[in-house]
């Protein structure tokens, strides 16, 4: 009997990868170890720096740098997280009001520049409410994911031992994106009505904003196709058993290079326009010559 070749793989748990990670959904000819971390996100470095998963969820934003920045991984077109980000930035009403328009010469925390949460949100700043983001010191707690990147001049690091949620309270930060909109009711959404503001996001730019996606190693793609088009149907298998999206709903988690273009489309942009990778890439450049046509 031949033995299923194992992939070492991280992936998260969402209701379109419950039926994977359950071993609801199986395979005769592809095993997935799925790594133990506390938080996916606490992994990805180890995605785009060590090497160390043949397959693994990635956040968009790090993916894009690590691509362009010559690592050897391609995309698979699943998502596998995505969300309006416009409620995760907060700042604290008991010190008084505050709008996006008030943030030049303000501090606004995050846990790093490079987090795709945040990313998302200096792009929602800058293009729908004209915040100059450079005139915003971003105060931040860890490095990029990706080596090559340096922050730039607007960002400075916490010292060492501050906690984010704290020093919005405390006042030495004036706003914070979190990764939970939280329920304290002293913190209040910056952006005034953020479900109508995605709304208004959403129609304005046709897409929706991706979160995490899947990605493999460059190496199995090319040694082992059959098993990167294994793992694409195990994570399709799974997302159909979660019955997604609902009828009427807005498909939160495409799966296939079509239905993601305008999304990637708009990703791109947001990343190149911040200076986060030196040139802007073309949707096609994400994937290889297997990965491309998966559907």
């Amino acid at each position: 009997m031949v033995q299923p070749v194992a992939v070492r793989a991280l992936l998260g748990d969402y209701p379109v990868t419950q039926a994977l990670k359950k071993g609801e959904v199986k395979s005769p000819s592809v095993r997935l170890d799925f790594a133990e971390v506390k938080t996916v996100s606490s992994a990805f470095k180890r995605v785009v720096r060590d090497l160390e998963f043949d397959c693994a969820e990635l956040a968009i934003v790090t993916f894009l740098m690590a691509r362009a920045y010559g690592k050897p991984l391609v995309l698979l077109p699943a998502v596998v997280m995505s969300r309006f980000q416009h409620p995760h930035i907060v700042y604290n009403a008991e010190r008084g009001l505050l709008a996006p328009s008030d943030l030049p010469g303000r501090r606004v925390g995050m846990r790093s520049y490079t987090v795709t949460t945040t990313t998302w949100l200096r792009s929602i700043l800058a293009n729908d409410y004209g915040v100059d983001l450079d005139r915003v010191t971003w105060v931040t707690f860890e490095e990029p994911h990706v080596a090559e990147f340096r922050d730039p001049p607007s960002v400075e690091r916490a010292a060492e031992g501050k906690e984010l949620r704290a020093m919005l309270l405390a006042g030495e930060i004036d706003a914070a994106i979190l990764p939970a909109v939280p329920d304290d009711p002293r913190l209040k959404p910056l952006i005034s009505d953020p479900g109508k503001a995605a709304e208004a996001w959403h129609k304005k730019y046709g897409a929706i904003q991706i979160n995490h996606m899947m990605v493999v190693k460059d190496s199995l793609s090319k040694s082992a196709p059959d098993v990167v088009r294994e793992i694409y149907r195990l994570l399709a298998e799974s997302k159909k058993a979660a019955r997604l999206p609902r009828p009427g709903e807005l498909d939160s988690t495409p799966f296939g290079l079509e239905a993601n273009r305008r999304n990637l489309e708009v990703a791109i942009d947001t990343v190149y326009r911040q200076k986060m990778i030196p040139r802007r890439l073309a949707v096609e450049e994400l994937f290889d010559d297997v990965t491309r046509k998966l559907d």
